[in-house]
């Protein structure tokens, strides 16, 4: 069956290939798999956890509506990154076969009473994820079903996985306004290629250019967005992974690497009634 329904997960499996697809995590909507041709194409913590207490470490988490955590407003009070990622979604079924396409949705019945207090406007959210043949394209319909303006922000946190992150490059980022989280400073990207040699988090603002994940100049994923202006990169190396419980095996960050499509660095605001829509497309020649 293309569409297979657990208690926990949902798995789309390709029609035409049994050994491409796509594994879906009713907590948090999270991807936590992505086969194309038996071959894994994300990373996930081998301490990742997945019974629902936390959020997940790898895969593809969604962020909203805050991205980090808020020092002041409506979402400050928000753990980092949000609810989205720590709540159970509803999954709504299939929508199309080709490509093999299914949806998600979370609104204010589906979040803890803890969330609900500190974020108390009325949304809908639905996550679309299609599944092809070396692609896998995720979108977020996001609408104001409250009676006043609400902001948030938004992002698909995915940890691609890599052969060897000393080889690993990032084009299409020239030129690009960065907020290093690291050095805590502001800057202009004027590197052709972006590679990582050390802990690094950076957020690359209005970036209008297709991004392509490289090794050694050989491309392993193009990403194309739309609506989503800004996007992260991310590595904890050495020490961040030594540092985070869930990150396993410590060495792991060799072999993985977040470049994230969002709209991190502005906040949107939707009036009532209004709606938004963003999406993301990765094409695998890994």
């Amino acid at each position: 069956m293309p569409i297979e329904q657990r208690d926990k997960e949902v798995i789309l499996t390709l029609p035409s290939d049994e050994s491409t697809s796509v594994k879906v995590l009713l907590h948090g909507a999270n991807i936590l798999s992505w086969t194309i041709a038996g071959k894994e194409q994300l990373w996930l913590s081998e301490g990742a956890v997945l019974d629902g207490s936390k959020a997940v470490r790898g895969g593809v988490p969604l962020v909203f509506p805050v991205f980090g955590k808020a020092s002041s407003g409506p979402t400050s009070t928000l753990p980092q990154h949000g609810f989205a990622r720590l709540s159970t979604w509803e999954f709504l079924g299939q929508v199309s076969a080709s490509p093999l396409t299914v949806q998600f949705g979370l609104g204010p019945e589906n979040i803890s009473d803890a969330f609900r207090k500190a974020w108390g406007f009325d949304f809908t959210l639905i996550y679309t994820i299609a599944l092809g043949a070396d692609t896998l394209e995720t979108a977020m319909r996001v609408e104001n079903t409250s009676k006043v303006n609400w902001d948030f922000q938004i992002l698909f946190h995915t940890y691609f996985r890599i052969p060897d992150v000393d080889k690993v490059e990032v084009n299409g980022l020239t030129g690009v306004s960065v907020k290093d989280k690291v050095s805590k400073s502001d800057y202009s990207e004027s590197n052709t290629t972006v590679t990582v040699t050390s802990e690094t988090d950076r957020v690359y603002e209005d970036v209008n250019n297709d991004v392509l994940i490289a090794s050694a100049g050989k491309p392993l994923f193009h990403i194309y967005r739309k609506n989503v202006a800004d996007v992260v990169v991310w590595n904890p190396w050495v020490n961040g992974s030594k540092n985070m419980g869930d990150f396993r095996p410590e060495d792991g960050y060799k072999s993985m690497l977040c470049v994230e499509a969002g709209s991190v660095s502005k906040w949107t605001t939707l009036s009532p009634g209004q709606t938004w829509e963003c999406s993301e497309k990765i094409k695998s020649s890994l």
